[in-house]
């Protein structure tokens, strides 16, 4: 198998995240007080749809890691990093901006948030992506609550290269490949230790906590158990994933479908067990999304899944590519979707009906083509074309200079 190739289940990995937390925001506008009985666990389990952003997580850290392993496996120099931080700022910032800018106008112009100092201040730390180190910012605009995710990431994005350096200094770069994945174990370990300082010695007072103080009163809730370092140890977990996965011979057998079907299982038994609990799903040191099972389920289905004989490519087809290809696009843009309909058409999501179920459907299935459509758009007019326009970059960069 080539290691440059397309990974097996990768794009539907993708897509299943994509799909998790656009079920968690269309639940999110159901009654549940008034769910038929026979339909309460499929939208209960829909509700922690959120583990999608653990997915997220996960698969970024473990596509984004491949080049650095390969590398050091390799005895190369560190993949440039300038070229790494050109991908990322190309991939993300484009849409999330105009997603940004535009939640920030609905902030004001539509949902009556005064155009004070507090409200530009949140949308100045999203946009330099510093949101996600204090409550008040957590959410940076009303009306787009994923965009919180995007900051934390691009956090993940700067502690993974400073992981990887001290691999690659001459004192500690591993003489094998197996003693490289040791020493990042110690990496999870050191986030693990950090967000346990946080959680213990920078907890937010009560004053103003929980979600019905609007999004900073959630933003309270959920700091500090919701904080970046804590989030580097998912993200991190994803590395670890691809370092082993790096390490595995490059043939499919049909051992590794049955270890995929495993992982996936287990995977769905945590989202399963979830039910009755907290919705965050806060595991292990507080950390949310079931850490670290989940996490480690989804890393599991990332190493066999392109090592299987039928899965991978299996899962990989035309629909799963087609979400994955747009997710980012959905993702920005689904809640302000969502926001505007409740707020234009009250009456939707079955608002105001005894009978709840049918308006939910009616609207969720409008709203879903209305956001995939919106996703569409963004790939193909805004992150497509920056994307490109950084390859020519590369390119240039790396051409020999001529007299």
């Amino acid at each position: 198998m080539d290691r440059t190739a397309r990974l097996g289940g990768a794009d539907f990995m993708r897509a299943v995240a994509c799909l998790l937390v656009l079920a968690h925001h269309l639940v999110l506008r159901m009654n549940f007080d008034k769910i038929p009985d026979a339909l309460s666990l499929p939208f209960h389990i829909a509700r922690f749809g959120s583990y999608g952003v653990a997915v997220f997580f996960v698969l970024s850290g473990f596509l984004l890691s491949r080049p650095f392993w390969l590398a050091l496996d390799r005895a190369q120099p560190l993949p440039s990093l300038k070229i790494y931080i050109m991908r990322r700022a190309a991939r993300i910032l484009p849409g999330f901006w105009v997603a940004l800018t535009i939640g920030f106008v609905l902030s004001f112009a539509v949902y009556g948030f005064p155009l004070d100092g507090e409200l530009i201040g949140r949308y100045l730390a999203g946009f330099f992506l510093m949101s996600q180190w204090h409550w008040l910012t957590f959410f940076p605009v009303q009306g787009d609550g994923p965009l919180w995710s995007i900051p934390f990431e691009t956090t993940c994005y700067v502690l993974l290269p400073i992981g990887f350096l001290l691999l690659f200094s001459p004192r500690l770069r591993p003489r094998s490949a197996f003693v490289g994945r040791m020493l990042w174990i110690l990496v999870i370990a050191a986030a693990l230790a950090g967000h346990w300082l946080v959680v213990t010695y920078l907890p937010t007072d009560s004053a103003g906590r929980g979600w019905l103080y609007g999004f900073q009163g959630g933003a309270k809730e959920w700091m500090p158990r919701y904080n970046p370092i804590g989030f580097f140890a998912i993200f991190a977990i994803g590395a670890l994933a691809a370092g082993i996965q790096t390490m595995i011979p490059p043939r499919r057998s049909p051992v590794y479908d049955v270890m995929a079907i495993m992982t996936m299982v287990i995977g769905v038994l945590r989202l399963y067990l979830s039910i009755g609990g907290d919705w965050e799903g806060y595991g292990w040191l507080g950390i949310p999304y079931g850490f670290p099972v989940f996490p480690l389920a989804v890393a599991g289905a990332l190493i066999t899944l392109p090592q299987s004989a039928f899965l991978g490519n299996l899962l990989d087809n035309g629909l799963s590519r087609y979400i994955a290809t747009v997710s980012f696009g959905v993702y920005i843009w689904q809640d302000i979707v969502l926001t505007l309909m409740q707020k234009l058409l009250p009456s939707s999501f079955g608002s105001g009906s005894d009978d709840v179920l049918p308006g939910w459907i009616v609207s969720s299935l409008i709203a879903t083509a209305i956001i995939l459509a919106i996703g569409t758009l963004s790939y193909g007019l805004l992150e497509r074309p920056v994307m490109r326009w950084a390859r020519t970059q590369e390119q240039s960069a790396k051409r020999p200079a001529t007299a």
